[in-house]
């Protein structure tokens, strides 16, 4: 276990450092330094996946590092290609700004935001010319991009990969140098675009940056957390949301969630982890580990509030205690799809149906089927959403 806080940074969740040596010096010697990490609002929501280097950052923080947030509004519109076994979809800059309007107060959660230095990277992005932009695609091959995993994966596919994939590491690369950071930090997923800025700096007359990626953090459902997929915590649900779907996740996955989401000490995460191979019920951790999200993210009267009301909910079969209430409005009639998306128990109309499809959806305790059918609102209708999310009417 480590000894200190450093060694902690260096090691818990952590999946590589570069350069290790050099990185775990500059703490050892207490060196402040300016710690970068760049977060591209493709979504409205922060999820748990993308808290894991956000956690990272905020024991940094405590230590008296200068947390240097780069906000991708120009990257967004661009698309990250890492992971992805097909091309992203470009983003308009309306859709970059509306999913922008809550990310302070998500990221407020987590970190001091009073003491994190803000970029917008649209601010020298837009400006980058055509001369200066050969200067950053000089530092690159063909070949180094075509190393890449996924896009290797895809070129061998026949599989179409466009000019503007390629460009996605170098802009990044290039925040790096003009925010002049010492440490980048990331996922796993992220180490290309990460030793990008490590290239670029020299040539800029700076120091090459340390990088340290984090684990990647599995979905409920057992494959990599992604807004595009569904099976995202986040950090914005209510607290009975997201006791819930901590206890949805899969058993195998608890020692991850433990050590990456939480911050209990490790000697405490070890602890939890040895009773999982002894014969305690795994719900039993996921308790622990609902309540500790719960605790986190709103607070620890809530928490309690939550692990009780899932209690009420799953255990003794019965409705929640306070199911949230609407007016009911002057419209009647409403197709099933638009009546969770516009009452907000759903993120989008394609979840709705697919919920529905699987069964997920209840209109007073009978399961729909069509999503295409028309529900006719009254005083007490009573709606459920998969096993969390009910609403009523008076």
């Amino acid at each position: 276990m480590p000894k200190n806080i450093n060694q902690e940074i260096l090691s818990r969740g952590v999946e590589e450092v570069f350069v290790f040596k050099h990185l775990a010096e500059k703490l050892k010697q207490r060196k402040l330094l300016r710690v970068k990490f760049g977060i591209d609002p493709t979504g409205p929501n922060i999820h748990l996946g993308r808290a894991v280097p956000l956690l990272k950052l905020r024991a940094l923080q405590s230590l008296g590092h200068t947390v240097v947030l780069v906000i991708g509004d120009f990257t967004a519109q661009i698309g990250d290609p890492s992971d992805k076994l097909d091309k992203r979809p470009l983003l308009t800059k309306q859709q970059v700004e509306n999913n922008l309007k809550s990310y302070k107060k998500q990221l407020s959660k987590i970190l001091d935001t009073d003491k994190v230095e803000w970029h917008f990277n649209s601010r020298w992005l837009s400006k980058l010319n055509l001369q200066e932009f050969s200067k950053l695609a000089e530092a690159f091959t063909v070949q180094q991009m075509l190393s890449r995993r996924n896009f290797k994966e895809r070129y061998n596919k026949n599989q179409e990969i466009s000019l503007r994939e390629f460009i996605y590491p170098l802009l990044q690369g290039y925040d790096s140098v003009k925010v002049k950071a010492d440490l980048e930090i990331g996922g796993a997923d992220q180490l290309f675009n990460l030793q990008a800025g490590r290239l670029l700096q020299p040539l800029y007359g700076q120091l090459s940056q340390d990088i340290l990626t984090t684990q990647m953090l599995e979905g409920t459902d057992g494959r990599k957390m992604s807004t595009s997929w569904g099976n995202t915590i986040n950090i914005t649900e209510s607290p009975q949301e997201m006791y819930g779907q901590a206890m949805s996740i899969k058993d195998e996955l608890l020692p991850k969630y433990l050590l990456l989401t939480t911050n209990l000490p490790l000697v405490e995460v070890e602890f939890l982890i040895k009773q999982l191979t002894s014969n305690i019920n795994p719900k039993t951790i996921k308790q622990k580990l609902a309540w500790q999200l719960v605790s986190f993210y709103h607070s620890i009267k809530q928490a309690d509030a939550a692990a009780k009301e899932f209690d009420v909910v799953h255990r003794q079969k019965l409705t929640p205690n306070q199911i949230p209430t609407k007016p009911l409005p002057k419209q009647k009639d409403w197709s099933v799809v638009d009546l969770l998306f516009s009452f907000k128990l759903v993120s989008s109309k394609n979840e709705a149906k697919r919920l529905i499809e699987q069964g997920g959806v209840k209109v007073n305790k009978q399961t729909i089927i069509n999503w295409q059918q028309i529900i006719k609102l009254e005083a007490n209708l009573l709606l459920q959403v998969g096993k969390r999310k009910f609403l009523t009417f008076k």
